[in-house]
């Protein structure tokens, strides 16, 4: 049986937990989504959980109602909300309880996966949720064969680890990328957090200084913003607390249909005692004067994501900026394996960056970087094996030259033709498997990808019976010549078209810094009209010169 202070110390070692393994989490975030970052979400919402728990004393149903309230108030994000909403439920199912058993773990926590699907507008299975409602059903399942609430809780730990690792199956956008759901993962975290000490009776600690926890929240925000390369649909992010009027009888729910009239993004939590809400929104106003209908306005955050979003970009470029100046001095091989991409726009080189790349050389078409280039990236990459991908077969030679001129550290060009192939290479990575394993599986993936390129004619000619005149659009077909159009988006949109097979499941539109994000978008949505439901369309802004679109078929 869990007694009370068995509870609290389990969910300050669950809290703990995440808290040391949110970069972990974070890093599961490979594509640059307005999501932020998942574990520093879950770990300052756990972290709130905790400091109310410092000193708290009392019943095993008093405690979950303390972490809670303390959950609810300090939920960040989606993955927050959601966990928060898991735990609220958890505390209506033990509530009046002095000790728990396993049976009443299992259902307490049914409660609250029942809560937590009820609270999302379109629930997404492959997520949090998924891993939640696997833990659950795996523990109500041990539970009628022992009640002892060590063996139940271990069931639901095995069952959430058991659901995490299913997830890239149950999205495309994981699989792809070679990743499990963050939000699960984190999830996984705070279990075995918990399960420390249910059964060692041991907290687990973060090892982590409470000021860089503050820091870590500073450095978010300015990072989630700056990543937003998406369409700001609306300008303001409303964020409030309402003290509930015991005298009101509404439903917050009918707050929250209002909200969705008039933005998106919405969230709408509430208790005995509060509603808590998070909406973008052009009406700030009016959505706190819909609150007050409830009762009163305890906190009040609006930002203007906009600003927020340009703000932070600038500050971005410039940090990038100096950082380059300095990123190709020299360093000792002290890591095993990394990674040198050629890529030529920021948002290929950030990408790369993100997929794991040390160091990405700036080049491509028309711009190919010396064999010296890459050996300075390559010097300047900590790693004794150090593997180039130069994307462009006009760079392949280049790469493979620096084979010789490297000394101190192992070098393998990996001769990728194209961004998409260096980019499905990257994607295709096994950190667990040797270098000679995943060379030949990168390059596998990379063989895998057909590429489809946008582009000008530099000069009038004439090409496999077509006339071409300056300026005109070209659509490339791995390598060859297959349109000649006079508009960039119509050359995408019928180049991709000709390109997608019954075996597509992914289509990636990377779109260059001469076209605007309302033709990128424009691409996007003539596409999506066009190929089948079950083909995943990803737009990602490349900002490269010289070709308007680079399309990845998979």
């Amino acid at each position: 049986m869990i007694q009370g202070n068995e509870l609290r110390d389990a969910l300050i070692s669950g809290a703990n937990a995440i808290l040391k393994h949110k970069t972990q989490v974070d890093e599961l975030n490979i594509f640059p989504v307005p999501d932020g970052d998942t574990g520093t979400n879950m770990s300052m919402t756990m972290g709130s959980a905790a400091k109310a728990l410092a000193d708290a004393q009392g019943s095993a149903g008093e405690i979950a109602k303390i972490a809670a309230s303390a959950l609810l108030r300090g939920a960040r994000g989606n993955s927050g909300v959601i966990l928060s909403l898991l735990f609220r439920g958890f505390s209506k199912g033990v509530e009046g309880k002095e000790v728990l058993s396993g049976t009443d773990l299992a259902s307490a926590l049914g409660m609250g996966v029942e809560a937590a699907y009820k609270a999302v507008m379109k629930p997404t299975e492959g997520t949090i949720l998924t891993v939640s409602r696997v833990a659950c059903e795996k523990g109500r399942a041990a539970a009628e064969i022992d009640d002892d609430a060590v063996y139940v809780w271990n069931a639901i730990c095995k069952g959430a680890a058991e659901a995490l690792e299913e997830t890239p199956e149950q999205l495309p956008v994981l699989k792809k990328a070679g990743v499990v759901d963050a939000g699960g993962k984190g999830l996984c975290y705070i279990f075995d957090g918990m399960m420390s000490v249910f059964k060692d009776h041991v907290i687990v600690t973060s090892e982590v200084p409470a000021s860089k926890t503050d820091m870590a929240n500073d450095e978010f925000f300015r990072n989630a913003a700056a990543e937003f390369d998406q369409e700001i649909h609306f300008t303001y992010c409303t964020e409030f607390i309402v003290g509930r009027d015991p005298s009101c009888k509404k439903d917050p729910m009918d707050l929250r249909a209002y909200l969705e009239g008039i933005g998106d993004c919405v969230v709408v939590v509430d208790d005995d005692e509060i509603i808590k809400v998070h909406v973008h929104t052009e009406e700030p106003g009016n959505a706190l004067q819909a609150a007050l209908t409830f009762g009163q306005l305890l906190t009040v955050k609006i930002e203007n994501m906009k600003e927020q979003h340009r703000k932070a970009a600038e500050e971005n470029e410039a940090n990038k900026a100096k950082a380059a100046a300095a990123s190709m001095e020299p360093v000792d091989p002290t890591e095993e394996v990394g990674f040198v991409a050629v890529a030529a726009g920021d948002g290929l080189q950030t990408l790369f960056t993100d997929l794991g790349c040390t160091r990405v050389v700036s080049g491509g078409q028309t711009m190919n970087p010396s064999t010296d280039d890459i050996y300075a990236a390559v010097l300047a990459t900590p790693a004794k094996t150090v593997l180039v991908l130069p994307n462009n077969k006009n760079i392949i030679m280049a790469a493979e030259q620096t084979i010789s001129m490297v000394n101190d550290r192992k070098v393998i060009v990996l001769p990728t033709r194209t961004i998409p192939q260096g980019l499905s290479a990257m994607l295709a990575y096994d950190p667990d498997a040797s270098v000679e394993k995943n060379a030949i599986a990168m390059m596998e993936a990379a063989g895998n990808v057909e590429t489809g390129l946008v582009t000008f004619a530099a000069r009038d000619s004439e090409f496999g019976g077509m006339k071409i005149k300056e300026g005109d659009i070209l659509g490339l077909e791995n390598g060859k010549m297959t349109l000649v159009e006079r508009d960039p988006v119509h050359t995408c949109s019928k180049l991709t078209r000709s390109m997608v097979t019954r075996n597509t499941s992914f289509i990636t539109l990377i779109y260059g810094s001469d076209v605007t994000e309302e033709q990128a978008n424009d691409a996007y949505n003539r596409i999506r009209n066009k190929v089948s439901s079950d083909i995943e369309i990803t737009l990602v802004n490349g900002g490269q010169p010289v070709y308007y679109f680079i399309i990845s078929i998979e």
